[in-house]
């Protein structure tokens, strides 16, 4: 087995990682596959993959001519060529058991938001320089958050917000109702971004939700309002939100995705003095790469047990499986 990409160091100290190496000859990897020699990659036959950092390919699967089996940390496979992936038999399972991570995620849009309100970027930058300002920020109480995806990340936000004392308000898709069983009234997306102080993404990036946020709805929203996005950067046309950051409406972003990854050195995002920027974070953190490591164990476990048939692909482009049986998407 290769544990790839382990940059943080941590599933390979994780509680279950005893398990893996139970289970199978473990190497941990924290650099990148294309820097290990095909040597020593001939006879792997399962691989785990921490969410997308390494690419699938055909040249990839090439130099793991042993591979059976990939175990995915994530819960997508945008990174995996599934065809090839398809053709040479291999599996591919899916951990969707991501409570550590949900936990995380939402917590991070909460931070950004207190973030930007009260203007942290701009009093570190002023502390570090000897300054001692007297910045104006904000609170959340009694402002309207707007929810982009009501899903299980957006609902769980929606409570929280409403912890917070925020009158909240969601998306209502086209031809979707104006009410929900979760007691938040559901908008048009024009009537959401006009009467939003704090808007929230938390959509799968799709089709339908790529370019979401264009230069005219970023313009359209209230004049003083906070863009928080904790979901795919490619939801927001980002050069027009360079513009809105600049010229107004909005009066400050809090962002961890961005359209290209890592951010280039030389976006005006990070000279912005309205903007808090984090590097793709939502997701890491402790106990998110423990229970990585506890479903990548699991998922061996049931893969040994012939719980999956090596001629099935265990995961389809755009399909969420109906059930998850041992964490493995059946």
């Amino acid at each position: 087995m290769l544990l790839l990409d382990d940059w943080e160091h941590r599933m390979r100290n994780a509680p279950a990682a005893a398990r893996l190496r139970e289970l199978a000859d473990v190497t941990v990897l924290d650099r990148p596959l294309a820097e290990v020699p095909d040597s020593e990659l001939r006879d792997v036959r399962v691989v785990v993959a921490i969410r997308e950092r390494t690419r699938f390919d055909r040249a990839t699967f090439d130099r793991l001519p042993a591979l059976e089996l990939i175990l995915q940390t994530g819960g997508h496979a945008y990174h995996v060529d599934l065809d090839e992936a398809r053709r040479r038999g291999i599996v591919l399972a899916l951990w969707r058991s991501h409570d550590a991570c949900e936990a995380a995620m939402r917590e991070l849009t909460f931070g950004l938001a207190i973030a930007a309100l009260r203007r942290f970027p701009e009093a570190t930058r002023a502390g570090d320089a000897g300054d001692w300002p007297g910045l104006l920020g904000g609170t959340l109480r009694g402002r309207r958050m707007g929810i982009l995806g009501m899903g299980l990340q957006g609902r769980a936000v929606a409570r929280l917000a409403q912890a917070f004392d925020m009158d909240v308000v969601a998306w209502a898709r086209p031809g979707s109702s104006s009410t929900a069983d979760d007691g938040v009234p559901r908008l048009p997306m024009e009537e959401l971004l006009a009467t939003s102080d704090v808007v929230s993404v938390h959509l799968r990036l799709s089709d339908e939700s790529r370019g979401l946020l264009t230069a005219d709805r970023l313009r359209s929203m209230k004049p003083g309002s906070v863009l928080i996005n904790t979901a795919r950067g490619a939801i927001v046309d980002q050069d027009a939100l360079v513009e809105v950051l600049r010229e107004g409406p909005l009066r400050a972003a809090g962002l961890d995705v961005f359209a290209h990854e890592p951010l280039p050195a030389d976006s005006p995002l990070r000279t912005l003095p309205n903007v808090v920027l984090t590097p793709h974070i939502g997701w890491t953190v402790e106990e998110a790469f423990d229970e990585f490591t506890e479903g990548a164990a699991g998922q061996l476990e049931d893969y040994l047990a012939h719980k999956l048939d090596p001629a099935e692909l265990a995961y389809t482009p755009g399909e969420r499986p109906a059930s998850v049986i041992g964490g493995v998407a059946s």
